[in-house]
């Protein structure tokens, strides 16, 4: 991909008109799209437009900004693992125009004062919407519900809620949850994990675990809270979403509730669709996370759900760790793997490559279904004219070697360090504004933009 100016242009104009020439809308068609003002303004064949910063985009495809909707970011508290700064750095090079950060921070997410800390961390960073997600309850402890309501009603406008890495495993609170975010269509991310199964758990729960000594994490801590949550969510006619579903089992119980009209929908990570518990035999603990890597029927059964729409979303769950956290022995090891960087290619290799999945299937799982959960307005849109221009430009034939040293992120903790991956982010927008360009870091987007939730438009 190369990029041009046009005769004439000179000025911060140019950063508003850009002219991207010969892509491939969700690997179909060739055609070239205007974007000026941060929309999209053109589609056509053999378009002009003076004073454009023309983008070669000659066997690239093009395709909505992704929206991960489980991203964490660290920051407040936790910088020497990632900052908001490092992270949508990240995230743009992955592809991405808009992130959810995860309430685990420290202090907790938990009050409207928080969330706006973070909200306004990343419209200053100017790389993607870094949308927060508020805490469930009060500083993660399981005990009382957080603010939940100021939250919603702060400028952050928050409508994702979790304790993710905690499982609020009370009953009564999970529902009273599901009720108070009804009043503003709010919806309650749950982490599915029974904590009483997995008390000391290091692993999944299976031959391997019982080779390695290592106390396993069964598949039905993780299936028995989505079976009382869906059941929950039906009760009171509210909105669940699981977060990075992992075993068999839980695709089937996600399956039964969508039949029987159940507002639920669930994620997938990236390292679940690929990896297994073999690595585990390593004792890497790169390879460390919540929840484990399973059987290999199990990435089958998810990859599957992905494609049937049973599992609606990919959400990266992008935990980056400082060094020693994870450069020490297994037991001792954080849970978490980074992957906003990753997350593209990784499900062009385990979805496009193995047939299961198109293009257009991709944009459905990576930006538009999550825009939706999210009620998140601006982006998961069609490339459209009139459209917000939260774009990606792909080169499904590259190669690439992940290389640690290279990457945004501050996390070294990538289980795919070393390994050759397929398809390059060549160029991403956002708002309008290219972010990345030849597959390196531009400039961030310095534009104000919308509140950024649905109805706000």
């Amino acid at each position: 991909m190369t990029a041009q100016k046009t005769a004439g242009q000179a000025g911060p104009e140019a950063t508003a008109r850009y002219l991207i020439r010969g892509a491939s809308p969700l690997g179909k068609a060739r055609t070239d799209l205007l974007v000026q003002d941060g929309r999209i303004v053109e589609i056509g064949s053999g378009l002009s437009a003076a004073s454009a910063t023309v983008i070669d985009a000659d066997g690239l495809i093009a395709l909505p900004g992704m929206v991960d909707p489980h991203t964490h970011l660290r920051e407040p508290g936790r910088e020497d693992a990632e900052t908001v700064e490092t992270g949508s750095r990240a995230a743009a090079l992955g592809g991405y125009t808009a992130v959810h950060a995860m309430a685990n921070s420290s202090p907790v997410a938990d009050t409207a004062g928080v969330v706006e800390q973070v909200f306004s961390l990343g419209r200053d960073a100017g790389w993607v919407d870094v949308r927060p997600v508020g805490a469930v309850t009060v500083g993660l402890a399981g005990k009382q519900l957080a603010e939940l309501g100021a939250m919603a009603d702060s400028r952050a406008r928050v409508r994702i809620f979790s304790d993710d890495g905690i499982c609020v495993s009370d009953p009564v609170l999970m529902r009273r949850a599901l009720e108070y975010v009804k009043a503003f269509d709010g919806v309650i991310a749950q982490h599915a994990q029974e904590p009483r199964l997995t008390e000391g758990a290091q692993m999944n729960e299976g031959k391997v675990s019982a080779v390695l000594g290592l106390a396993g994490w069964p598949a039905v801590a993780e299936e028995s809270i989505i079976a009382r949550d869906v059941l929950l969510a039906q009760h009171v006619d509210s909105r669940l979403h699981i977060c990075h579903v992992s075993t068999a089992g839980s695709v089937e119980l996600i399956r039964w509730a969508k039949a029987r009209g159940i507002k639920v929908t669930a994620e997938v990570t990236p390292h679940h669709l690929w990896l297994t518990e073999e690595l585990v035999r390593s004792y890497d603990p790169v390879y460390k996370v919540n929840p484990p890597l399973r059987a290999e029927e199990d990435v089958a059964a998810l990859r599957a759900a992905l494609a049937d729409g049973t599992i609606d979303v990919i959400g990266t769950d992008h935990a980056p760790h400082p060094s020693e956290a994870k450069d020490c022995e297994w037991a001792q090891a954080a849970m978490g793997m980074t992957g906003l960087e990753t997350a593209l290619s990784v499900v062009q290799h385990t979805m496009i490559e193995s047939g299961l999945m198109d293009w257009e299937g991709f944009a459905r799982v990576t930006s538009a279904a999550p825009a939706r959960i999210g009620r998140l307005a601006g982006h998961g849109r069609p490339l459209a004219v009139g459209e917000p221009a939260n774009l990606v430009l792909v080169d499904p034939a590259a190669r690439w070697q992940v290389d640690l040293r290279t990457m945004a992120t501050k996390g070294r903790n990538s289980p795919f360090s070393g390994r050759v991956l397929p398809g390059a982010v060549v160029a991403t927008f956002y708002r309008g504004h290219p972010t990345v360009l030849d597959g390196k870091l531009n400039t961030p987007s310095r534009q104000s933009g919308p509140r950024g939730t649905e109805g706000e438009r």
